[in-house]
């Protein structure tokens, strides 16, 4: 029978995948039969001819796991899931069934399952399904992660704590993540303080890392539906910071940092030029992931040739403008993808620095 870990956390977009991509990395260190299972899947998409959710399809990617998947993904939730569920149209116990089988194949198959859950806790409740209900079809316990503050951590962490009691599941261990690195010691030191008459362990999580929450061009390209032209190699790099060159030609150029994405209109022909020929320079090549060119004014014919003999990366659009490219790109929340080869390294990298696995598996021990 093989050990769980299930991944529950108090909210979304607070490090779910990211711990599930990491401790699958160390636990095959130690286990040779490693599993995962998404159970109940939000986020859909085709993968290898199955529809599965898109956690357990990276995982899957990234972990060579094609032997698993049809069971890593057992139930999907649609985006009319809930009408259907209130209309009596989805029947939950079949939904169950799906779930329980999927768990049993991989129990057998399996030394070492982590098991990811959907959002917060109550994710899925409409169809009987809630984080902790399937913790505890699965006979699972819990590593709950949370956000890297003390105050909230805590209302949070007793708010969610209530859900698993009442399904009589528990919580082993409570993990902080996106810590500040400066405040790393004392977080820990006040949630041990505040946890300390309780069952579980607090066990810290990563620090936040910028690099982490930031998207490739690859990601800009697909929340924005444009094309990248020039040097598509370029297309994984992470992408720092954002600057848009309303400037001056020389105070933009100036204003340059690490990993840089400019939004230039087609009409600032001086800026796209200068630009272009500094990325063909290697003292300025590291600055400049590429150009985001919106505006209704066709580039002049000079300036186009310019950048595409550059091969500086570009998107182009005429339907956006710079206020809404700006506000779509900085209000998306980056999902890590397989293709972020750069950035599935590092996590791997840093958890091995990051998590005692040891520790943390021992605290899964019956």
């Amino acid at each position: 029978m093989a050990k769980k870990l299930f991944i529950a956390a108090t909210g979304q977009d607070i490090g779910k995948t990211t711990a599930s991509l990491s401790l699958v990395h160390l636990a095959k260190k130690k286990y040779r039969r490693v599993g995962f299972i998404k159970p109940l899947g939000p986020k859909v998409t085709e993968y290898k001819g199955l529809t599965v959710d898109k956690d357990a399809a990276l995982m899957c990617q990234v972990f060579n796991m094609g032997h698993n998947l049809p069971y890593m993904s057992p139930v999907i939730i649609h985006p009319d899931s809930t009408r259907k569920a209130l209309n009596g149209e989805l029947d939950s116990q079949e939904l169950e069934k799906m779930i329980l089988q999927a768990g049993e194949i991989l129990d057998k198959k399996c030394d070492f399952i982590i098991i990811e859950g959907s959002g917060h806790p109550g994710v899925g409740s409409v169809v009987n399904l809630s984080n902790a209900r399937i913790a505890k079809l699965l006979e699972a316990k819990i590593l709950m992660i949370t956000g890297g503050g003390i105050g909230n951590v805590i209302d949070n962490v007793y708010m969610n704590k209530a859900l698993f009691e009442k399904e009589g599941v528990e919580i082993r261990a409570v993990m902080p993540n996106k810590i500040l690195p400066e405040k790393r010691e004392s977080t820990l030191e006040y949630l041990e303080k505040a946890f300390a008459g309780e069952s579980f362990t607090v066990v810290g999580g990563f620090n936040y890392q910028p690099v982490l929450a930031n998207p490739t061009l690859n990601r800009i390209a697909s929340i924005l539906d444009l094309e990248i032209h020039g040097n598509k190699r370029d297309a994984k790099r992470i992408i720092h910071y954002l600057q848009i060159g309303a400037p001056s030609t020389q105070r933009v150029t100036e204003l340059l940092r690490e990993d840089t994405l400019l939004i230039v209109t087609s009409s600032r022909d001086e800026l796209l030029v200068t630009l272009s020929n500094m990325y063909q320079i290697p003292a300025y090549r590291h600055k400049i992931v590429g150009l985001l060119i919106p505006g209704i004014h066709k580039i002049s014919d000079i300036t186009q040739q310019i950048i595409d003999r550059s091969n500086i990366p570009y998107l182009r659009t005429t339907s956006h403008t710079t206020g809404k490219l700006y506000r779509t790109i900085n209000e998306d929340v980056y999902k890590l993808q397989a293709e972020d080869k750069e950035k599935i390294d590092m996590i791997k990298k840093l958890s091995e620095t990051r998590f005692d696995f040891d520790k943390l598996d021992a605290l899964f021990d019956d």
